[in-house]
């Protein structure tokens, strides 16, 4: 790993995803789209289902739990619903992954930002009440921009936002979303193996992968933000 060290010496800036990356939002997303299938007259789904059509975004999950059969209305009114009974009880059982306050709070002489398909008000939202929200400069959601991850618009966006070259950055995520993100806008990326979408990673590999957002300090600069 020590290649890693030089490799990433010149990142200033780092760029986080949220859900199965900060956040474990598994239990309040799965209740919230069965809350919406039965609202909509279908039958909940196993929260494994669930879990595997996180990641890109309300609309798109909203989408693909209704079925091939749903109508744009019955998509409409199916996303009306599950946002507003996830904004009602996204905090009921969501908590922050182990090693990741303690990554942050080595990580503060970064310009740390949030780049999520999320909501960007869910988001902000989220981060206050885990008392995340202290440590980023900005925060980015789904909504923000006419694109989502993984086109680079978001990226693109933090890059001018933050003043910093794509390699001076780098994205850090749980998902190949997150990974083609990185590559589309020419930025590093960084995967950690316990979120939602770890099992993606395999075919679209990062240049970095991390169990734990506790170790990402040691691979930045030669390990100088460490300790």
């Amino acid at each position: 790993m020590n290649r890693d060290k030089h490799r990433f010496t010149g990142v200033r800036a780092l760029f986080f995803d949220l859900d199965g990356t900060l956040i474990d939002s598994r239990l309040d997303l799965a209740a919230s789209v069965n809350a919406t299938l039965v609202y909509m007259g279908h039958a909940p789904l196993a929260d494994d289902v669930i879990f595997g059509y996180v990641g890109k975004g309300a609309p798109a999950l909203v989408e693909r739990v209704l079925g091939e059969g749903a109508t744009e209305e019955d998509v409409r009114r199916g996303l009306d619903y599950f946002l507003s009974y996830y904004g009602a009880h996204m905090l009921d059982h969501t908590v922050i992954y182990p090693g990741v306050c303690e990554g942050l709070e080595r990580l503060k002489e970064y310009e740390l930002a949030v780049l999520t398909n999320k909501p960007v008000r869910f988001s902000k939202r989220i981060l206050e009440g885990l008392g995340l929200a202290r440590y980023f400069r900005v925060v980015y959601g789904g909504n923000s921009f006419e694109t989502k991850k993984p086109d680079p618009q978001g990226a693109n966006a933090l890059l001018r936002d933050l003043g910093v070259s794509p390699l001076e950055a780098m994205m850090v995520g749980d998902s190949d979303v997150d990974v083609r993100t990185a590559r589309n806008a020419g930025t590093w990326v960084c995967g950690v193996t316990y979120g939602l979408g770890a099992a993606g990673l395999d075919s679209c590999p990062p240049d970095l992968l991390l169990d734990s957002l506790a170790d990402l300090p040691a691979h930045l600069n030669g390990g100088a933000a460490e300790g």
